[in-house]
């Protein structure tokens, strides 16, 4: 008899010693002549379990975690491989409350199925989308799209079937699908797991957006910090092109898509739409001036579709169960699913994926179970370094994009970063300054000059000096860089400076602190 066994090529669980495990598992079955046949799958998303190794069952998988190496022998000892009790032991995967709970759309083949086998993939719905596009006008792709009410899930949130709407309307000689892959915020780490755990679901979603709107080529401009990510994608994108899922006649439809990965450049600016363009096309990363949209002028100055990994991933589901599916998902105008990632002091970080309308509190209670630290969580970043800090009083908010605008926060890209109560928002708040000041490609003065300005004058309000006038001054200066940058960067430096000074203005100085109370009772 040959058992199978699940284990993590994810680079997550590689981090928590995945790949000796996997040796482990082979050299104790070896020695205990037991036919054992390894599958290397995506990581499931529950990080503190990591490396989460699944034995295959009649009844389904069943789960172990968290494995080290020197587990390994006495797992062999206690007969897992028949799914027999161990202090590891954790049930049938499918059952453990943390994925029981979830939605998954986008990420239902991430941790299931072998990442780099097209087998795999179409024995679980893969290409269902695609077979099902090619059957359609590009018009109608197009609105099975805008029907389905997906918004960009890089941050902007701005309608994906009115971007690609625009592009399709465009008459150029070439057109261009790119995928922004520079995954750069903190706590972010969605898009890196479907590359690593399903990243044929990425390639079919670029196809059937090259087909809604004439692009015959794609680039997925790849994190340079993602090298387990980059040999993945190469992987499912030859095997695609030998498939004929990819390449000059997809399937016999004589329609055209190629697809290439290109490394990102390193920098955090380039995560912004236009400044990656500009890196793409092998200048230095510059945030250009808008318009003309790059929808209209892009790359290499034609039309050209740019979505997040989790937009264009999203795509293939769409169009295989129809937009209606999709949108019955989420709430007001924020509909289907979004990938939350929870991280920082946090005791369950890892990925839940649920409709819009699950409250921050759910999330950093019911499914991440608290502080690591077992401290009361103080405070939590949503939306990457950019974002704003929200204090316990607001964790009851849905997550939803307009209920965020409300409370002048942003979802941003579903990264979750916790903060018990031994932070201090001051120095998070110079931070938000410094990372600007780091990151800025330094083509607008307001990101630019603003961003140092802000350094300085928060050093000088935590030492005391003239604290009153120089938090005025970071308003100010805030307010500059909000109106007056080029880009999301400078322009969204002061939602964290100026949250963390709203919500927690005693952690800057006492004097701070009367000031604002007495603006309050005004």
């Amino acid at each position: 008899m040959t058992y199978t066994v699940y284990i993590p090529r994810d680079s997550g669980a590689l981090a928590m010693g995945a790949e000796k495990v996997a040796n482990a598992v082979i050299q104790e079955a070896q020695n205990r002549g037991l036919a054992v046949q390894i599958v290397r799958n995506g990581s499931r998303g529950l990080y503190w379990l990591e490396t989460m190794l699944e034995v295959a069952t009649p009844l389904g998988r069943v789960a172990y975690g968290p494995v080290k190496a020197k587990d390994v022998p006495s797992l062999f000892e206690a007969d897992f491989l028949n799914a027999k009790p161990h202090a590891l032991y954790l049930g049938l995967t499918e059952e453990i409350p943390y994925l029981k709970k979830q939605q998954r759309l986008t990420f239902a083949r991430v941790g299931v199925t072998d990442p780099v086998s097209l087998n795999d993939y179409l024995a679980h719905d893969g290409y269902k989308g695609l077979h099902n596009a090619l059957k359609l006008t590009q018009a109608d792709i197009v609105k099975n799209v805008t029907d389905s009410g997906l918004r960009g899930r890089g941050g902007a949130a701005f309608p994906t079937g009115i971007k690609w709407n625009t592009v399709l309307a465009c008459q150029a000689d070439q057109k261009y699908i790119v995928c922004n892959a520079d995954e750069g915020d903190s706590g972010t780490y969605s898009d890196r797991m479907i590359m690593e755990g399903d990243p044929f679901v990425l390639i079919e979603g670029m196809t059937i957006a090259g087909l809604a709107v004439g692009a015959t080529q794609g680039y997925i401009y790849l994190r340079s910090e993602y090298p387990h990510a980059l040999v993945t994608l190469n992987q499912a994108i030859e095997a695609a092109k030998q498939a004929n899922y990819l390449g000059d006649n997809i399937l016999g439809s004589g329609k055209t898509f190629h697809l290439e990965v290109r490394r990102a450049a390193g920098a955090y600016v380039c995560g912004e739409e236009t400044s990656l363009l500009e890196s793409l096309e092998g200048k230095r990363g510059l945030v250009r001036f808008k318009p003309p949209l790059p929808a209209i002028e892009g790359l290499f100055g034609k039309p050209t579709v740019v979505n997040n990994v989790i937009s264009l991933a999203t795509i293939p589901i769409i169009l295989d169960k129809g937009a209606q599916f999709y949108a019955d998902y989420g709430m007001g105008r924020s509909r289907g699913t979004l990938p939350i990632q929870l991280a920082g002091n946090i005791k369950h970080g890892g990925l839940v994926e649920l409709a819009f309308g699950a409250t921050l509190r759910e999330l950093l209670y019911d499914y991440g179970g608290g502080s690591a630290s077992g401290r009361p969580i103080r405070a939590v970043q949503v939306g990457g370094p950019l974002g704003a800090y929200l204090p316990e009083s607001q964790f009851d908010t849905p997550l939803d994009y307009e209920e965020f605008s409300k409370i002048w926060a942003v979802l941003g890209h579903g990264g979750i970063v916790a903060f018990d109560d031994t932070v201090d928002m001051a120095k998070m708040a110079r931070y938000a300054f410094e990372f600007c000041a780091i990151e800025s490609c330094g083509k607008c003065t307001p990101c630019r000059i603003g961003s140092t300005r802000g350094v300085e004058v928060i050093d000088k309000i935590m030492a005391g000096t003239e604290p009153e006038k120089n938090i005025e001054l970071v308003r100010d200066l805030s307010d500059t860089m909000l109106n007056g940058s080029l880009c999301a960067l400078g322009g969204m430096t002061p939602y964290p400076v100026l949250s963390a000074m709203n919500h927690f203005a005693e952690d800057f100085v006492p004097n701070a602190y009367k000031l604002q109370q007495a603006k309050v009772a005004a």
